[in-house]
């Protein structure tokens, strides 16, 4: 008999001692009726204790098992499946962004007349820059995975299927696995878009305009950009963040002697309240060692580096500033960022200098540089939410558009004005050494609809100014295509541009 038993027993034998000098009809009770009656109310007890463990035993059961099952959400459209104890997750994600615009510019005339010009060496875009593509344009169509494995790993897989100006046949925006163990930082590996300017830091699907500002963007393509490849640490608590990439050439592209370059980025917040903070932050990004355009011959392979940016826009991809191809070592381009948001109000800046290093040459290293800054105010009175990468996340609706509710989601004026100046010693004549690539200066306003938290409405309006003079020769083609030196081939002209995007 278990101990449990012989306890109950002897509990039991006392109890009815006890009973027995209490009443009388016990005391004159025989041992073996008293024995058995006490038999009887055991064996009792011992059902309802097998009972109450076999109770307690399934309860525990379902706890665990409710522990390990996998759930399924639907949290704001993405689709997300988790395991019970939060060691593997899938959550689908997808964007799709349609764009359209229309080009309020000079009526074309012909070549040897009309001087308005876009890439060197580009016959298309001559004839597209004096005459700019109206139309529709999906900029991004995206599906793709991401989640957690085994708790201290992170993947990513994303998938686009858009072009820029004209359709591509898809390509890996991102494919990287990440690892979170170290506590202290994370390790990064794969294609992804490395942090390369505060504006970086915000999600495409969130940002104050439909694209990047330019100087931003030319940036983030020289060792950043969607798609990647490269090792990188990542760090970073609820004021300041760190991150250095070693990356290499973009998915899909095969070069000789692949590109090696390096992203670099800090940012902090010294004041930081509930309803309001300040930014701070400075990065670099470094084309280390530029792509060859062939074998390591004795001398080596040229290595050229081409610095060309669009009007803030992917509509048509015409660029109207462009450096050409410059034989170069490296570049350097350094980065500082402020920030600002107050409740509603939101002001962000950048500058940048960009410096090219000539490629056995007694030429000048050339200089470039570009700047930008924007303002956000929410109308309906939410804020953009800083991020844990140190940018400025769109705000999120408080009460999503419901027509019969009454309610219209979050409305956003924004505003900004940038510049790109790709010149150097564009004064100069002759023009040896000279850079003339053009100074791009861009004022926008826009009008950004939250309707909820996966559809949003933006409009803007754009006005554009290209200063470019012409190198002369054959730079733009022979003949006509090319102007003579020091002619203007810029161009002012104003943009209409509005987006649709639906994002989960």
């Amino acid at each position: 008999m278990t101990s449990t038993s012989s306890t109950l027993r002897v509990i039991l034998l006392a109890g009815v001692a006890f009973a027995a000098v209490a009443s009388p009809a016990l005391a004159q009770e025989s041992d073996a009726d008293r024995i058995a009656r006490l038999e009887a109310a055991l064996t009792e007890i011992q059902g309802q204790l097998a009972d109450l463990k076999a109770s307690s035993g399934a309860g525990i059961a379902q706890v665990r098992a409710a522990q390990q099952a996998t759930t399924v959400s639907l949290a704001n459209g993405r689709p997300t499946l988790a395991t019970g104890d939060g060691q593997f997750t899938a959550a689908f994600r997808g964007v799709f962004q349609l764009d359209g615009a229309i080009h309020d510019q000079d009526d074309a005339g012909p070549l040897a007349a009309d001087f308005r010009r876009g890439s060197f060496n580009d016959a298309t875009e001559n004839e597209r820059t004096r005459d700019l593509s109206d139309g529709l344009n999906f900029r991004r169509v995206r599906l793709g995975i991401e989640g957690k494995a085994f708790g201290d790993f992170e993947y990513n897989f994303l998938y686009d299927f858009s072009g820029s100006g004209t359709e591509e046949g898809g390509k890996v925006s991102a494919a990287w696995v990440q690892y979170n163990g170290l506590g202290f930082a994370k390790i990064r590996i794969g294609a992804f878009p490395p942090p390369t300017s505060l504006e970086d830091a915000a999600s495409n699907a969130s940002s104050l305009f439909a694209e990047r500002p330019a100087p931003a963007e030319l940036v983030r393509g020289l060792a950043g950009g969607d798609g990647r490849t490269g090792l990188g640490l990542y760090a970073g608590g609820d004021r300041w963040t760190a991150a250095g990439v070693l990356t290499s050439n973009l998915v899909g592209t095969q070069t000789y002697d692949e590109q090696t370059g390096f992203v670099g980025r800090v940012s902090y917040a010294p004041f930081k309240r509930t309803d309001a903070l300040i930014h701070v932050g400075a990065n670099v990004n470094l084309v280390l060692s530029p792509a060859a355009t062939g074998p390591g011959l004795p001398g080596g392979a040229a290595s050229p580096i081409r610095l060309r940016e669009r009007p803030e826009l992917r509509v048509d991809g015409t660029r109207l500033v462009d450096t050409g191809n410059i034989d170069a070592d490296g570049v350097t381009a350094l980065g500082v960022e402020f920030g600002a948001q107050r409740k509603n109000l939101y002001l962000q800046a950048e500058y940048f200098d960009i410096a090219v290093e000539r490629r056995s040459s007694a030429l000048a290293d050339p200089d470039f540089s570009g700047w930008y800054v924007q303002a956000g105010w929410t109308l309906t009175g939410e804020a953009r939410r800083y991020n844990a990468a140190g940018g400025f996340d769109g705000p999120r609706a408080a009460k999503p558009f419901d027509l019969k509710a009454g309610t219209w989601g979050a409305w956003e004026l924004a505003a900004r004005y940038s510049v790109l100046d790709l010149d150097y010693r564009e004064g100069d004549l002759p023009a040896l050494g000279s850079v003339r690539g053009g100074e791009q200066s861009i004022f926008s306003l826009g009008l950004n609809w939250y309707v909820n938290n996966g559809v949003t409405l933006q409009a803007a309006w754009r006005n554009v100014s290209v200063d470019r003079t012409s190198p002369g020769g054959t730079a733009f083609g022979a003949g006509a295509a090319t102007p003579a030196l020091g002619t203007k081939v810029g161009q002012d002209l104003n943009i209409f541009a509005f987006r649709t995007q639906y994002a989960f």
